[in-house]
């Protein structure tokens, strides 16, 4: 028998003594097993035994996969409880207080159309189900994308600048000096000229990103650095006039329209490439993602060189004389040329006729620029005019305005400002928003040159325009020109040269074919019925037969005399009879729909006549 515990005298507060093996045979607890009470003998009760375990186990199938036993033991696995719904209204913070706002913040419906690429107005067409079903699904997911692009641009904090005049005045009589003085020091220090004239005029080009400017004289001087900064990449001279300079995809390469020929450079400058099949060039473009370097020539000829293999994609003669005026679309890769008989023309790789040709002016054609959204197109000429055109399909110019010694250099910002040189006088001119013309009744801002204009462009992402001219380099500020936000996948100006090189083999894999550009792009979604319907039908001619054509209908063989000729007769004569009256229903549905809308356009019509009587 056990040791009776004695229990403690009142007033003391001594607990009883436990025997000491007890607590020694004592064990511990594992993790499997419950808290509960000790036993009499003070141990805990363990695992059960395996032999019962070994009898209570249902017997596996002899072909059934085993898998071995870890040596360290597992948490056996408790079932999950089923997720229960909770209403949003009911969920309180930390604080216990309730959310004033549940669920997720609405979108305006506005900001959702700006990101939304599918046009709900056209109905889906009549196919099957299954395709109809991933239609409907494209929708959604593509609705569902627009509102999380709506809520994202919450996160974009620059907003554009802006300039106003103190009640009333006139923002153009506003110059270059007051600018700099009212912005902050990092801000000044984008305004800065650079005397060079012994090697001007200058034309100038700004890389992608905006970080990088690059600059080239007419006496052979060509240079480029990091203008932010103001660290030099490189500086040379070539021994040869330069008539244009372009960055290709990347500030690493330079193309050179020298007097003779098309040279390449590093940005150290070394030369690369001489591309003497490109000779006498006066205008260069780059489409950055196609990967092409259009060439404007004093012969005549536009030539496309595809500067990821190096080879010539399409050389195409204008047939109108010398090309100098030469400008690219950027929403459609369209290159715009300007022609001494007042006429510009729509090129694209894939046609050796113009796409389009659009009489612009009396007179012969001076400057041609496209603004981002590929919608307007402003021209000058040397009638002294200067026009506005809508390029969605009409054609037709929607402002004029007479200037009195014409623009000899058009230019467009990210957010639709508009830049004339005329002579050695800048005029900007501003309009509603990025997606509205540009107002030419009153300039936005003004500025005078050192010498005559030669070269202008917008810096990307930044509020500066850049001016070649026969003193040098001026680097302007324009208040509301750059897009403030960018984007860091795309045109990163902070990107390292491991981001760049992994930048530059991304697009080469994404480089959209020379054959793709056109004046639509949204065409090539679309299915070329047309084109479909002309090929089978040659493909008919060329084979004698519709390989696509349904096989007459062969009635299967039935035994116990059931295929005799009269029942074979029989069957095909009722399938031939279910599809005539298929046809039959088909037209009657078609007359019913063309009346319905003729009796509808009558009643939108004019009133009716005494003599509608007599029309059947």
């Amino acid at each position: 028998m056990g040791e009776v515990e004695t229990a403690p005298k009142p007033g003391t507060d001594v607990p009883p003594k436990k025997d000491k093996l007890q607590t020694k045979r004592k064990k511990l607890r594992r993790y499997w097993e419950e808290e509960t009470v000790p036993t009499t003998d003070g141990a805990s009760p363990g695992p059960p035994c395996n032999k019962k375990n070994r009898e209570r186990s249902p017997q596996r199938p002899k072909n059934a996969h085993i898998l071995k036993k870890s040596r360290i033991s597992k948490k056996p696995q408790v079932p999950k409880k089923p997720r229960e719904w909770k209403n949003p209204e009911s969920q309180r913070s930390l604080s216990g207080a309730q959310d004033p706002f549940p669920g997720p913040a609405p979108v305006p419906v506005e900001v959702v159309q700006k990101f939304c690429r599918i046009d709900k107005s056209r109905k889906l067409p009549r196919s099957k189900a299954k395709t109809r079903s991933r239609l409907e699904v494209a929708e959604a997911e593509e609705e569902e994308t627009s509102i999380k692009a709506a809520r994202s641009e919450l996160l974009l904090a620059e907003e554009p600048g802006f300039l106003e005049g103190e009640d009333g005045e006139d923002t153009a009589k506003i110059c270059q000096a007051d600018i700099v003085e009212a912005v902050d020091i990092a801000s000044a220090a984008k305004h800065f000229d650079l005397n060079l004239r012994q090697f001007g005029p200058y034309r100038l080009n700004y890389s992608r990103t905006g970080r990088h400017l690059a600059f080239g004289g007419r006496r052979g001087h060509v240079a480029a650095l990091d203008w932010v900064t103001k660290k030099l990449m490189c500086e040379i001279n070539v021994m040869e006039a330069v008539r244009d300079i372009r960055f290709l995809h990347s500030e690493a390469l330079l193309a050179v329209a020298q007097n003779r020929w098309l040279h390449i450079y590093d940005n150290q400058g070394i030369e690369l490439h001489c591309i003497r099949r490109c000779d006498r060039v006066t205008q260069l473009e780059f489409l950055p993602f196609h990967f092409l370097l259009a060439t404007a020539s004093e012969t005549g000829f536009l030539t496309y060189l595809d500067v990821s293999v190096g080879k010539i994609v399409a050389a195409l003669n204008a047939r109108a004389g010398r090309l100098d005026v030469m400008s690219q679309n950027p929403y459609n890769a369209v290159i715009h040329l300007g022609h001494s008989n007042g006429t510009v023309s729509l090129w694209s790789p894939a046609m050796k006729e113009p796409l389009a040709k659009i009489l612009c002016h009396r007179g012969g054609v001076r400057a041609v620029a496209v603004d981002s959204t590929g919608t307007y197109m402003a021209t000058s000429g040397l009638d002294h005019q200067l026009k506005i055109f809508d390029l969605r399909g009409t054609y037709q110019p929607l402002s004029t305005r007479t200037l009195p010694h014409g623009a000899g250099h058009l230019a467009f910002s990210q957010r639709g400002l508009l830049v004339a040189g005329m002579g050695d006088v800048v005029n900007i001119w501003a309009g509603q928003g990025k997606a509205s013309p540009p107002s030419l009744e009153q300039p936005y801002l003004t500025h005078r040159l050192s010498g005559p204009v030669h070269g202008l462009q917008f810096c990307p992402f930044e509020d500066v325009l850049g001016v070649g001219h026969s003193g040098g380099i001026t680097s302007m500020l324009v208040p509301g020109a750059g897009e403030p936000n960018f984007d860091g996948l795309e045109s990163n100006p902070y990107r390292s040269r491991k981001q760049r090189q992994e930048w530059e083999v991304k697009a080469l894999l994404e480089k959209v074919p020379a054959e793709l550009i056109c004046l639509d792009p949204r065409a090539l979604a679309e299915v070329d019925v047309i084109s479909l319907e002309q090929g089978k039908k040659e493909r008919i001619e060329r084979l004698g037969y519709d390989p696509e054509a349904k096989a007459p209908f062969q009635p299967k063989p039935k035994q116990k005399g059931r295929s005799s000729t009269a029942s074979l007769v029989k069957r095909k004569r009722k399938v031939m009879d279910e599809e005539h009256r298929d046809k039959v229903r088909q037209s009657l549905q078609q007359q019913q729909q063309q009346q319905h809308k003729e009796a509808k356009a009558k009643s939108t019509g004019a009133r009716p006549s005494a003599l509608d009587r007599f029309v059947r």
